[in-house]
């Protein structure tokens, strides 16, 4: 038996190529995909539009330029200005780091940076009140000394980044694995600082992917709900983030409010798919390198 047309076939496959069938069976599976996208995409994002503007459009922007609206708002975009910087360092450095040294630890490192996507948010948010808390001896001294950490901005911070800390530094590290070391040695051999090094040799081969994770950070950051939830105290005006707001509003059948501001999350998330879109197509394009 002849098995270089079917290595020939598998390998054209792996490339890519789209395989042949007949049109009934494409049309069966492009159909069901889209079904299945629609049903559970669709017809959730155009529920949330209708229940917002179920009563007009002037209803719609009263309930996002309340008073409590707009504080969430303002609190969603300072704690995802704070979180999403702070991830966008320490992944590019992790990253950095495992891909391009060897060093006592190095396999506990990514196991620790893989840690919030085995761990329950809820169970997150409550470790750091068990921790911060005041029946706790660090929760003790840090209110001798007025500094609150739950029940405040810095605890949303706090909480935000464990649950999105993963998601630049997990994008980074396999193009960076993949890309080897050669060019950081040449760069070496040459006389290339540190700085040097970094930001002309290192970034510019991984900023759409960098981009990419600081996207999927920010969208995650501005959406979170279950940390938060446990450390915020649930303060209006003061610790409600945009999800926690939706929840209240909902809880006191304030419906149209509710899926008014939670169509800014909605917003958010067709945004970032697009932009989701935009970078893949640009990631996936080959490089020529000369």
């Amino acid at each position: 038996m002849n098995k270089m047309p079917v290595m020939s076939a598998l390998t054209t496959a792996a490339k890519g190529s789209p395989i042949s069938g007949p049109p009934w069976f494409r049309f069966v599976l492009m159909g069901t995909a889209f079904l299945f996208i629609g049903f559970l995409i669709g017809l959730p994002v155009a529920a949330v539009f209708t229940e917002a503007l179920r009563k007009g459009f002037a209803a719609y922007t009263d309930s996002l330029r309340a008073e409590y609206a707009m504080a969430a708002i303002r609190l969603t975009l300072l704690v995802a200005a704070i979180a999403v910087p702070f991830n966008m360092v320490f992944g590019v450095i992790a990253s950095w780091a495992i891909t391009k040294f060897e060093f006592v630890g190095k396999q506990l490192l990514i196991t620790l940076i893989d840690l919030p996507f085995s761990v329950s948010p809820v169970i997150s948010g409550l470790i750091y009140v068990l921790l911060f808390g005041a029946n706790s001896a660090l929760g003790g001294w840090l209110l001798d000394n007025d500094i609150q950490i739950v029940f405040a901005v810095p605890g949303l911070v706090i909480a935000t980044i464990f649950v999105t800390f993963p998601f630049v530094a997990r994008e980074l590290i396999p193009l960076m694995q993949e890309q080897g070391t050669e060019e950081e040695e040449a760069a070496i051999l040459l006389g290339a600082s540190g700085w040097q090094l970094f930001f002309q040799v290192t970034l510019p081969n991984v900023k759409w992917a960098l981009l990419y994770g600081v996207l999927l950070c920010n969208a995650r950051a501005m959406g979170e709900f279950g940390a938060v939830s446990v450390v915020s105290g649930h303060i209006k005006g003061e610790t409600n983030t945009i999800p926690l707001h939706v929840e209240i509003l909902y809880n006191e059948y304030n419906f149209v409010a509710a899926f008014a501001v939670a169509s800014i999350l909605t917003l958010l998330a067709l945004i970032t798919l697009l932009l989701k879109t935009l970078l893949e197509s640009r990631f996936s394009r080959p490089v020529n390198k000369h």
